[in-house]
């Protein structure tokens, strides 16, 4: 397993999207779809940066979060839980990522790669 993507969650994606492009001359993997992106690094030496839009009222906390690679989603998934994750949310149809939360409550997500 290994950070795939730091995802920021913005509300104002199209400048947030332009910024970050610009700051680390990074590329979209692809285009932008609803508010959503992956920022790749051309050399494909760094993780992604991925850009999420989200309403003006989302809850104060973090706006960034990892989003972790794996090739065995239910086997990861079972170690962190035995690590000391507790589940926030499971995915819902179509989703490739599992939501867990760190002892400390922070989010991230187990993102299943195996058939990409």
């Amino acid at each position: 397993m290994h950070v795939g993507s730091i995802v920021i969650d913005c509300r104002e994606f199209d400048r947030m999207s332009e910024f970050w492009r610009s700051v680390l001359r990074y590329v979209p993997r692809e285009a932008p779809t609803s508010g959503w992106v992956v920022l790749a690094d051309p050399s494909g030496l760094g993780p992604n940066i991925s850009l999420n839009r989200v309403a003006d009222d989302l809850p104060v906390g973090s706006r960034l979060h990892l989003d972790l690679y794996t090739e065995d989603q239910a086997g990861e998934v079972a170690r962190l839980r035995g690590l000391g994750a507790r589940l926030h949310r499971t995915p819902e149809p179509g989703e490739d990522f599992v939501v867990l939360a760190d002892p400390d409550g922070n989010l991230f997500c187990v993102v299943d790669k195996s058939g990409a």
